[in-house]
């Protein structure tokens, strides 16, 4: 059996997996739709990664991050459990080690991570603006009719890009419907979505930031080859787009887990097999009234979190014994 790394970033959009080697090569990954039920794309995700390496791998440690990552890592037995920041950062060095600026856009959040010296000394991240997100992409391309996909590769046949209001969804959406209805081409509206995007990024999570060249851009969304060109038209820099440029934070995870070290035989594929439940438990032990989540593997509690003092252990302990 060949030693193997394992990488989980669980996303409110999507789920991404990798398995690295020694020398933190990829040597299986996966990525999918979360659809809602982060447990479920976890073992998706890893039942495919056993899959691609033909169960010819042993897991030595592993590690979790992304917005599920308490979940994923106590469904998992993870040997580290880390921050989106901190595994994007550790995924991009090791493929960029003089990167000085990561833009990063996912389905429903973006962040922007400043380096230097290979050391994270800023960042900031966006969750309240939908227009600088994957998401609001997917969105307008319904309402065009075009596959999001397909976003990229037309708006670099647009000659003279529709300026589309940047501020937020609603003002961009009803921008988009006003220039439409205008008689604006198709790909020139499609272009301007991509720099509305690249512009309310750059407004919002990149404001005040010191952006310095090398730029990575990475997330879902740097597969659209339309808003790479517009943050290298308005940055006036190069954008570096790696080819698995939205697994970087799955692999930084698995990085993590390797210099971790782990145990050995904490993670077991036989998870796939088992039965994930989660329930919520209200404590009324005290004016916080915190809701408390127990989660499940086959009817056993493994972990609880949600309280905010020490009265909520006490009823996780409780449902442990019922």
């Amino acid at each position: 059996m060949k030693p193997g790394y394992l990488g989980i970033d669980t996303g409110s959009i999507s789920t991404k997996g990798v398995i690295i080697d020694e020398n933190n090569k990829i040597i299986a990954s996966e990525y999918l739709w979360t659809e809602g039920n982060p447990t479920a794309a976890a073992i998706r995700v890893i039942r495919a990664l056993y899959e691609k390496t033909g169960g010819e791998v042993e897991i030595k440690a592993s590690g979790a991050t992304g917005s599920a990552r308490r979940l994923i890592s106590a469904m998992m037995g993870a040997d580290i459990v880390k921050n989106e920041i901190t595994a994007h950062a550790i995924g991009t060095l090791s493929v960029y080690p003089d990167v000085r600026t990561i833009f990063e856009i996912g389905g429903q959040d973006s962040k922007i991570i400043i380096i230097d010296n290979g050391i994270v000394v800023d960042y900031a991240m966006n969750t309240l603006c939908a227009a600088g997100t994957g998401s609001f992409l997917s969105s307008q391309a319904k309402r065009l009719g075009v596959a999001v996909e397909d976003f990229g590769k037309i708006a670099l046949t647009s000659k003279n890009p529709t300026k589309i209001a940047a501020r937020c969804t609603v003002f961009a959406e009803s921008d988009l419907v006003h220039k439409a209805q205008a008689g604006h081409k198709k790909e020139d509206i499609i272009a301007g979505l991509c720099r509305a995007v690249a512009l309310n990024y750059l407004n919002n999570v990149g404001k005040g930031k010191s952006i310095r060249p090398p730029i990575v851009f990475q997330g879902g969304v740097s597969k659209n080859e339309g808003v790479v060109r517009a943050f290298e038209e308005i940055t006036q820099e190069r954008i570096l787009v790696a080819p698995d440029s939205h697994l970087m934070g799955a692999l930084g995870a698995a990085i993590l887990a390797k210099k971790q070290g782990g145990g050995g035989g904490k993670f077991s594929f036989d998870i796939c097999k088992a039965n994930f439940e989660t329930s919520g438990v209200e404590c009324s032990r005290c004016p916080n009234n915190c809701e408390i989540i127990c989660f499940f593997r086959d009817g056993k509690l493994i972990d609880a979190w949600g309280n905010r003092c020490a009265n909520g252990e006490v009823v996780a302990a409780a449902a442990k014994r019922s």
